[in-house]
């Protein structure tokens, strides 16, 4: 008797204006608030409200339907800001009692990978960002884009996670299913591995015409996930919430899908809907996994190379974080938030030079016409940061030498 668990990612990115060298030391205007509300407003109509209203109806008509999610904070910002009527149906859909909320970055940052303490700053602003809006405390973690090792298992054992989704990449897997749980190395807390061939055959092939699978409907997507039976405790879904509407259109045929996936799957006897949590609860690890190095979600590699593989990429996320004892010294919360507001991870990505298969649906929302613009821009607005540092030490100094 599989659960299934479907997992949705919800978050856009601030990004940057185009900041130019002219500004730096005469404007701390880093952000393109046009186009930041202008593409979340076609997010919003596109994908949220539709999905949302169609997920709603399903939460209301069946018993065992349960959905997850997690939420950047700075998404949630930008949806009190301008579109809290959205705000409202994601609540609505919480208030059910069938919704499960993850952790995770507030910042959606690579903040793990450079700062624990910078990380666990952000999870424990974002757990209380939950509880302000939805009510509730979240029991599992989730970092940004799925990044993970061992070492940050540990960290969300010490933070009293009862534990981690991941990418159930082959290579930690090697001949190993994603549809068990599993347990890092020494340390006891379950990881939840994402079923990513499922998964991906929604986000990404659904509309692939070339797919021998193509068109995909829910009674054939139903049948693959009921050939699970007896190989396997839990199927997880895990994907981008923009996959409906967005990355995936209308045109497609995306939401007859989504509307007739559940009573599918539900067809057969032995599927029942889980929130994560339950199935950790529920379930023990059938073996350990050994991940010293980072995994992702992210492109057909599944590492980290899509935000550090190129040496703009490692300058430019060095330089961010060589900053932060500084910047958190100054005990300027507006300038703290802009920091972190350049910690969000889509920056980088949009830096990346490299080719990948999934690399089309990032360069969607790409402001930029190329990699090498995004980091002068970056740099740029990090240049004015490390300015704003400079001037408020300087005039502590005079004032101390005056005094």
């Amino acid at each position: 008797m599989p659960s299934i668990c479907f997992y949705f990612q919800v978050h856009q990115p601030y990004r940057l204006r185009k900041y130019s060298v002219f500004d730096i030391g005469k404007n701390a205007d880093y952000f393109d608030e046009t186009k930041n509300r202008g593409i979340l407003e076609k997010i919003v109509n596109k994908c949220y409200l539709p999905t949302n209203r169609i997920l709603l109806s399903h939460l209301k008509q069946y018993p065992d339907f349960k959905i997850s999610f997690s939420f950047s904070g700075v998404l949630l910002d930008q949806l009190e800001e301008y579109f809290p009527q959205a705000l409202e149906t994601f609540q609505e859909l919480v208030d059910t009692g069938k919704v499960e909320i993850l952790a995770e970055t507030y910042y959606h940052s690579l903040a793990f990978i450079y700062s624990k303490d910078e990380f666990k700053d952000q999870i424990k602003l974002h757990g209380k960002k939950i509880k302000k809006l939805f009510g509730s405390k979240p029991k599992l973690l989730r970092n940004t884009e799925l990044i993970y090792n061992n070492d940050l298992a540990k960290t969300a054992k010490e933070m009293g996670y009862a534990g981690v989704l991941i990418e159930g990449a082959d290579k930690i897997l090697d001949w190993r299913s994603p549809n068990f749980i599993y347990k890092p190395v020494d340390v006891d807390i379950p990881l939840l591995l994402k079923n990513y061939r499922l998964s991906d055959d929604i986000a990404f092939r659904f509309s692939e015409r070339s797919w021998k699978e193509y068109p995909l409907t829910a009674d054939k997507y139903a049948q693959w996930v009921n050939a699970i039976n007896g190989n396997g405790i839990s199927v997880n879904l895990f994907m981008d919430y923009e996959t409906f509407g967005e990355h995936q259109w209308e045109s497609t045929g995306i939401f007859e899908f989504l509307r007739h996936l559940p009573e599918k799957l539900l067809n057969h006897p032995d599927n029942r809907f889980t929130f994560p949590s339950e199935v950790i609860a529920q379930y023990k690890p059938v073996g350990e996994l050994n991940v010293p190095d980072f995994v992702s979600w992210a492109d057909t590699e599944r590492d980290v190379s899509a935000w550090l593989g190129n040496g703009m990429q490692q300058a430019a996320i060095q330089k961010l974080y060589d900053l932060e004892k500084s910047v958190k010294a100054s005990r300027d919360k507006q300038l703290l938030h802009e920091w972190r507001k350049l910690q969000i991870s889509d920056h980088f990505y949009y830096m990346c030079t490299k080719w990948f298969n999934d690399g089309d649906v990032h360069k969607y929302f790409n402001p930029y016409e190329s990699p090498y613009e995004g980091f002068v821009y970056f740099m740029n607005a990090l240049n004015d940061i490390t300015q704003r540092i400079q001037s408020r030490k300087k005039g502590k100094h005079t004032e101390t030498k005056g005094s």
